[in-house]
């Protein structure tokens, strides 16, 4: 359903004289008075005596023509005097052809049959609707919309049209769009001259849903249903003005605006399952990648940790490494110089560290003489397990001392 306009016609003719100003319905009333005026002269001049005019074979004066004739020719010229409203443009034609353009105001042409004017509303919104039908009066859009909410009341007063609103994407799937375009006049010879709109063919509205095809056709369905829709409704509006254009017709498109876009009714509930995987797919995904982003840096932050400790430790042991390097380069260095003092003075610092803490039984050879140490096994079995790291220093410690 379209909401149209068509100058040419008989309706549209009515409602322009319907318009008319005051200066018009003057001009008529003019006229009306003139006809009665000479209608009443002209009975009176054929009636006879008893009638109290002149004999019937008596003509008028010549004069009485003359000015009959001139109140008609100046009543005839006044009659090309027209107004047209701010939103509209008329157009003047004479004799069938274009003549030229008039502005809102008022305006003269010449009087009929010479010149007449067809005046064209260049400010109103015309609406053109794809893919549905609407049995109310009110705006086919906004029923759609309401309709689309649920609202009973409205859905009975929509009817789907499959063959205008599915149509084939880039990806070779079928998806249902319902489509509005808003266009206005901006060339009313143009638009008179070159438009042709009948009842079975629209011009706006097949040049709209080619172009729309043409767009859709060259994206994939996620597009056409998600992000896209935007991006194709003015690639859709683009490509309608230029074909226009070169059609010369005088139309500005305003708006074109996709009403709803989904899949076809017959497999609208698999799609949505389809959907319902893909936001599952997506969920899982975003999961992933929370997951991914909080334990990486967690990682990396224990693995710089491992470094600077592995650092710390490295330096720790190779300056202990060059302390006792350069110990041993200094006690080397005095053994050079003194063998036999340096050797046992390291021997009794050995000694020393060896023997701090230790249970000891200290026996002088000379106070002993030929005198047996006695060890008791038992007591010592009883202290192994308390005392076997200072037995074991003890053995080492004995073994030094026979060794001496």
């Amino acid at each position: 359903m379209s909401d149209f306009h068509n100058p040419w016609s008989d309706k549209g003719r009515s409602n322009d004289s319907s318009n008319k100003s005051g200066l018009d319905q003057l001009i008529k009333k003019s006229q009306s008075k003139v006809a009665n005026f000479i209608n009443a002269k002209r009975k009176v001049f054929e009636s006879g005596p008893d009638m109290g005019g002149r004999a019937s074979l008596s003509a008028p004066p010549k004069k009485f023509y003359v000015g009959a004739a001139l109140v008609l020719f100046i009543t005839w010229l006044c009659t090309g005097f027209y107004t047209v409203q701010p939103d509209e443009e008329g157009v003047v034609l004479r004799f069938g052809s274009y003549s030229r353009t008039s502005v809102p105001g008022l305006n003269y042409k010449l009087p009929g049959p010479i010149e007449s004017v067809i005046k064209v509303s260049v400010t109103r919104v015309n609406r053109e609707i794809i893919g549905f039908r609407s049995t109310s009066a009110d705006n086919p859009s906004i029923i759609f919309l309401r309709s689309s909410s649920n609202a009973q009341q409205d859905t009975n007063k929509i009817q789907s049209v499959p063959e205008e609103s599915q149509m084939l994407t880039g990806d070779q799937n079928i998806v249902d769009i319902k489509l509005e375009v808003q266009w206005r006049i901006t060339n009313a010879k143009d638009y008179l001259f070159n438009f042709r709109d009948l009842s079975t063919e629209n011009t706006v509205k097949s040049c709209a849903e080619s172009a729309m095809r043409e767009v859709i056709g060259v994206h994939s369905i996620s597009s056409v249903l998600a992000d896209g829709r935007f991006q194709i409704e003015q690639q859709a509006k683009q490509l309608l003005q230029s074909i226009l254009d070169s059609y010369q017709i005088g139309i500005h498109v305003d708006r074109l605006q996709m009403l709803a876009v989904q899949p076809p009714p017959e497999v609208i509930d698999a799609y949505r399952d389809v959907q319902s995987a893909k936001a599952d797919k997506e969920k899982i995904i975003n999961e992933a990648e929370a997951y991914r982003n909080a334990v990486i840096p967690e990682a990396r932050g224990q693995a710089q940790q491992f470094i600077e400790e592995a650092e710390g430790y490295k330096q720790q042991v190779v300056a202990n490494a060059k302390g006792e390097a350069s110990r041993f380069v200094s006690v080397y260095q005095q053994y050079q110089k003194s063998k036999e003092i340096t050797r046992k003075r390291m021997y009794l610092e050995a000694m020393e560290k060896i023997l701090f803490g230790v249970n000891k039984i200290i026996i002088d050879n000379k106070i002993s003489g030929n005198t047996v140490p006695y060890l008791s096994l038992q007591e010592l079995m009883k202290q192994k397990n308390q005392d076997a790291p200072q037995l074991n220093v003890m053995s080492g410690v004995r073994n030094k001392v026979d060794s001496k």
